[in-house]
């Protein structure tokens, strides 16, 4: 490359301005330039073709790229040396590239390699939302959307670093240095301009970024546990009469209400057949048996499988597929049998059940039909989740999944509406990719894929709080798409309509001690009975230093524990399953609460904290109904009730390389931490997960 086509090298931080002419360029690496006090680098062709057009009226020609690319690079390097931090290029060598083999056909050799080697931090691609002017040396406005894909698909194919800045000249420079002044912290943290723009064009902000990246230096601070919750300490004990009563209040309430169900439903069915895909990958049947791999890998749950095969209610579809493929298939050994119907179940080109999300699954066996996931939260919605013959059904899908849950709805929701008489109203969301998580790996580096891309991996279900956030609802149930059940439906109704019960009763008390406060109504002997009230119906303990208060902050500080949204969450007996349970949980200004905490919020390495986790007597089924309005119904906004610290660093593996990522504070853990809480102790019933395909071969979910 010629000596005058040459960037000069520098610390500065460099933006290019890039886009068709009358994009707003030159205005807005003016603004930039002002704002930061610094120098901005003007269009060299605009006066070497103003100049040729006075003189005789020639235009651009082909032979002026190259004098354009040399007075170009030569005002560049000029303006960098007098440049303050940062250095605002009007055009660059990028820009005269691709006029040239728009206009010409071909584009010098010279100002080719030039115009990919010169770097810029970041290139600014200009909108063509601002109105074209007309100028001596501006061609004609039409064609603008053609030329404007023009240059992004270059800026694509060159693999630069840029974000589109659309909007009028005031949105546009708030917008670039709110985009600069990260881009700045993110150079500072030793993130390529290419990784910045794909955490902005996932909408992640930079902040969050530097957070996780504190929590992967300084790790997550443990849940304090101070005592597990047990009837009579936090969670509520009722007799099969108090949940009648309370399922009548509820009944006796609805119709004024807007109720919903709201159903988390994301992610693939993976780990429901994870030692399946382990045992395909691992396994050769010409050199060993089932029996032996079994025996070799000491895998029961294969063993199970294998032994209840024919119970599954996708086992009649798979073994005529079977027939159909093999037409010898009965002749075959047993092994292969087993085998083939294994792989044909997680196949690409056939079912390709790992796949696919849970809800879509075959899950319960009836004597007309199969019903999945789908059909039995839709059939549970018209049980309880009904008010005025409207049923309110929302879930949280993967993009990926979205038109297998329209078809799986399509297929069910008429013969569940018409003999109910109920209209069943159906939302989707998916999970916002803003709340990602970036990877590292074990040296704390970002991990990158193949491509030289940032490895995102998604923020857990506790991102779903935003999802919870959009809902308009004056009641939500919330259960998660595998805990469905073939049989019992009365009773799961009741226990559902009773904890909604509870619910109403907790909130039309809040409700009206508000009400009185709002109205200036409360007096001192009013307190002993609200102080009580949230202690012994609430689990809200007020602290010895509250009767030192006087009457208004007295009354401030019950109005600030008080105006929250509301969980009430069944509980049930702890049978050795994974997850969460209730406990008493210390925060860091001394104040316990009741929360549901996961194994891995404790710390484990403390024997005291180890011991009240093992002395817990009941489990999180996530059977929650919420109450997300306030006393003037109007929304909370809920993302101001999230314990920030509750998350999560997880470890996976990408590549078969163990890698770490932050998980936001789990929807029902640290997103709802600073909720009014009310614990209630249901039946083992109401829980019944399939978190393994072997699940199915329980007896909640057989035909009976």
């Amino acid at each position: 490359m010629e000596k005058d086509l040459r960037q000069q090298k520098t610390n500065i931080i460099k933006i290019a301005l890039f886009g068709p002419e009358s994009t707003g360029k030159t205005t807005l690496a003016k603004q930039l330039a002002d704002y930061y006090e610094t120098e901005w680098v003007p269009e060299f062709a605009r006066d070497y073709l103003q100049e040729k057009w006075e003189e005789n009226q020639h235009i651009c020609v082909a032979d002026d790229m190259l004098p354009i690319a040399y007075g170009q690079t030569a005002l560049e390097n000029e303006k960098l040396a007098n440049a303050n931090r940062y250095l605002f290029c009007d055009t660059n060598l990028m820009v005269t590239k691709v006029f040239s083999e728009m206009y010409y056909g071909f584009c010098d050799p010279l100002l080719n390699e030039a115009a990919l080697k010169h770097e810029y931090d970041l290139f600014f691609l200009t909108d063509i939302d601002v109105p074209w002017e007309k100028d001596d040396i501006r061609d004609t406005p039409e064609g603008r959307e053609t030329v404007f894909s023009a240059f992004k698909q270059t800026l694509i194919d060159t693999k630069k670093p840029f974000i589109i800045l659309s909007g009028n000249k005031e949105t546009r420079l708030e917008k670039a240095t709110a985009i600069i002044e990260n881009l700045t912290i993110a150079k500072e943290n030793d993130f390529s301009s290419n990784d910045f723009v794909q955490i902005y064009n996932r909408g992640i902000s930079f902040d969050a970024i530097l957070k996780q990246l504190e929590f992967f230096d300084n790790g997550i601070i443990k849940s304090n546990l101070v005592s597990p919750a047990t009837i009579g300490n936090g969670i509520l004990s009722l007799t099969e009469a108090d949940f009648e009563e309370k399922a009548d209040f509820f009944d006796n309430q609805k119709e004024e209400l807007k109720i919903k169900k709201f159903v988390p439903a994301s992610g693939a069915a993976t780990r429901m057949f994870k030692f399946l895909t382990a045992f395909l990958n691992d396994f050769d049947i010409q050199k060993e048996t089932i029996n032996a791999y079994i025996n070799r890998k000491k895998d029961k749950e294969l063993a199970i499988f294998i032994i209840g095969m024919d119970k599954f209610p996708f086992f009649k579809t798979v073994d005529q597929k079977l027939r159909e493929i093999y037409p010898d298939f009965e002749t075959l050994e047993r092994d292969f049998k087993n085998y083939y119907f294994i792989k044909l179940l997680l196949s690409p080109d056939y079912f390709d059940f790992a796949n696919k999300p849970k809800a879509v699954l075959p899950f319960h066996w009836y004597d007309t039909h199969i019903a999945t996931p789908i059909e039995e939260h839709l059939n549970e919605c018209i049980h309880y989740a009904t008010s005025n013959r409207i049923s309110n059904l929302h879930f949280t899908v993967s993009e990926i999944h979205q038109n297998l849950f329209y078809k799986g709805v399509d297929e069910v929701i008429e013969k569940i509406e018409e003999p109910s008489g109920v209209k069943i109203n159906i939302g989707y969301s998916y999970q916002n990719k803003s709340t990602d998580s970036i990877t590292i790996d074990e040296k704390k580096k970002l991990v990158k894929d193949k491509n030289g891309n940032l490895v995102f991996r998604p923020g857990g279900h506790g991102a779903l709080i935003e999802n919870l956030n959009s809902l308009d609802a004056d009641v939500i149930f919330i259960k998660n798409i595998d805990n469905v059940i073939q049989n019992h439906i009365d009773k799961i109704t009741l226990y559902k309509k009773a904890l909604a019960g509870v619910l109403i009763e907790v909130q039309q008390q809040v409700f009206s001690y508000l009400k009185l406060i709002d109205q200036n109504k409360i007096k001192e002997d009013h307190l002993a009975d609200i102080v009580l009230f949230l202690k012994e119906e609430l689990n809200v303990e007020m602290g010895n230093d509250f009767n030192k208060f006087t009457l208004e902050n007295k009354i401030s500080k019950i109005t600030e524990l008080l105006d929250r949204p509301i969980r009430v969450c069944g509980m049930v007996k702890n049978e050795g399953e994974p997850g969460g349970g209730p406990f008493w949980v210390m925060n860091d200004k001394g104040v316990a609460s009741l929360q549901i905490v996961e194994t891995s919020q404790v710390d484990l390495a403390s024997k005291k904290q180890q011991s009240i986790l093992t002395e817990s007597t009941h489990f999180n089924p996530v059977d929650l109904v919420c109450g997300i309005k306030n006393y003037k119904n109007e929304k909370f906004d809920l993302l101001q009730f999230v314990d920030q610290k509750a998350g999560f660093i997880v470890e996976k593996s990408v590549d078969g390389k163990t890698v770490r990522s932050y998980e936001l504070p789990g929807l029902w853990n640290g997103s709802m931490a600073n909720w009014l809480t009310v614990f209630v102790a249901v039946p083992l019933i109401t829980f019944n997960p399939v978190k393994t395909v072997n699940d199915l071969l329980k007896a909640a979910h057989q035909p009976q």
